[in-house]
């Protein structure tokens, strides 16, 4: 995709720029991606900042940077891989569902190898939206993804 970066400079620098851009911000959908696959962070980062109404907010690693990350800059929609570098996104899920005051209420989105039904009870349990099988159907957590910032926008 090719911008016009010269028109793109002179419409923010025009009067009544700056809240044009908060009002975009505050309608956009921000999410963050915990995810311990350099492929997968590139390829599910780069899908995610293509969406209208997105903000891709970076990813973690591993269970302790995602929530201090989390607890540092709250986002609307997590999506958490079971099996991280390090602790897990069962411990994700739990402290998400634990400490409201300091994560906010993002929607849980589980993106797994693990796709069977004990895993999925499990997630259950600890308060996960939705829940993605990651060799079958990342095209259904765009989708996901795409309806809830078109839900962001709508009630903005």
């Amino acid at each position: 995709m090719h911008y016009d970066t010269d028109s793109l400079l002179n419409k923010m620098a025009s009067p009544g720029a700056g809240v044009h851009r908060m009002l975009s911000q505050t309608s956009m959908l921000k999410v963050f991606l915990i995810e311990d696959s350099p492929l997968l962070q590139e390829l599910l980062g780069d899908m995610l900042s293509e969406l209208d109404g997105v903000e891709f907010c970076g990813h973690a690693e591993g269970e302790t940077e995602a929530l201090r990350r989390l607890a540092d800059t709250p986002v609307d929609l997590v999506i958490i891989d079971i099996e991280l570098k390090q602790g897990s996104g069962i411990g994700v899920l739990d402290a998400l569902q634990t400490d409201s005051g300091l994560y906010g209420a993002p929607r849980k989105v589980v993106l797994t190898n693990y796709a069977h039904a004990t895993m999925r009870q499990r997630c259950d349990r600890f308060g996960m939206d939705a829940f993605f099988d990651k060799s079958m159907q990342i095209n259904q957590l765009i989708d996901y993804v795409n309806e809830a910032a078109a839900r962001k926008r709508s009630s903005s």
